[in-house]
């Protein structure tokens, strides 16, 4: 999937600011896509020139101006052809994981260090994803807001962010506690 796609989907809830766009693929769109904000800039910039998003500039007082992107027709068209194409596998690509299967030539208090890193920083993440959850059910039960919500993209990719986060807990607590348990018995 390229950048483009995912820029695509953003923009496909509504118009949004570069900005606005970073922030959200910080909060959001990052349970399954990263860029960093050049990267985005660079290819919104290019998406307007290929005609698929449009900018309209904002006046802002005491601020920059600023544009506000939405999606063309084309842009629209764009998005449905990405939609109908069957997606490519999955596939793992995580140093840490060739960090714990080198463990028996590396150093495996570095590598415990590096999954304590992890296990912290995906439970920090999973913090953020059901902040973010909480603010879109406002009140409401998942069931309600499923069967009343507009727009259910953002909910089900925030879902998939959760249970992909809760997994990466699980798996650093195990690898913790096996290295643990094996410390205790040498």
């Amino acid at each position: 999937m390229a950048l483009q796609d995912a820029i695509l989907a953003a923009l496909s809830n509504g118009e949004s600011s570069g900005y606005d766009m970073a922030k959200a693929f910080d909060v959001t769109v990052s349970n399954f896509w990263t860029a960093s904000p050049q990267q985005l800039y660079r290819e919104l910039d290019k998406m307007e020139t290929a005609g698929l998003i449009e900018a309209q500039v904002v006046q802002q007082v005491k601020r920059p101006n600023k544009r506000l992107f939405s999606l063309t027709d084309r842009g629209r068209e764009e998005l449905r052809n990405f939609t109908v194409r069957a997606p490519k596998p999955t596939a793992i690509r995580d140093e840490l994981l060739v960090q714990v299967e080198a463990m028996n030539l590396g150093d495996a208090a570095a590598i415990a260090a590096n999954v304590q890193d992890k296990l912290a920083a995906s439970e920090s993440k999973l913090q953020r994803y059901e902040r973010s959850q909480s603010n879109l059910l406002e009140g409401r039960s998942e069931q309600t807001f499923l069967s009343e919500a507009d727009h259910l993209g953002p909910y089900l990719t925030l879902a998939r962010g959760i249970t992909f986060e809760q997994e990466n807990i699980r798996w650093c607590e195990f690898v913790l506690t096996t290295l643990a348990d094996r410390t205790a018995t040498l």
